[in-house]
């Protein structure tokens, strides 16, 4: 029941929600924006390869998801130190460019 559920229900929705996400990727007003939705990307390819974890009982794949958070961790740190160092962000608030 949990196979079907997941191959049937769970993984299509994933990856819609990857396709939206890449539609906001391509069209995205500013480098921010762009940059969320890649985040929002590696975090549905994380729920992406637990799912298929479950499904297929191959719980390796866990540790894989797991080195995929830490990889987009420091990209999401190291684009805010960008922005930092660039000026893009104040210490009064956004101030996108």
């Amino acid at each position: 029941m949990l196979k079907m559920v997941g191959e049937l229900v769970v993984m299509p929705l994933l990856a819609l929600a990857i396709i939206l996400a890449f539609v906001r990727l391509a069209r995205g007003p500013s480098l921010p924006d762009r940059v969320v939705a890649l985040e929002f990307m590696m975090a549905v390819g994380m729920g992406l390869i637990a799912v298929y974890a479950i499904i297929t009982g191959q719980l390796v794949f866990i540790d894989v998801a797991v080195v995929l958070a830490l990889i987009s961790f420091l990209g999401t740190v190291a684009f805010a130190y960008y922005l930092r160092q660039r000026g893009s962000v104040t210490k009064e608030g956004r101030d996108y460019q």
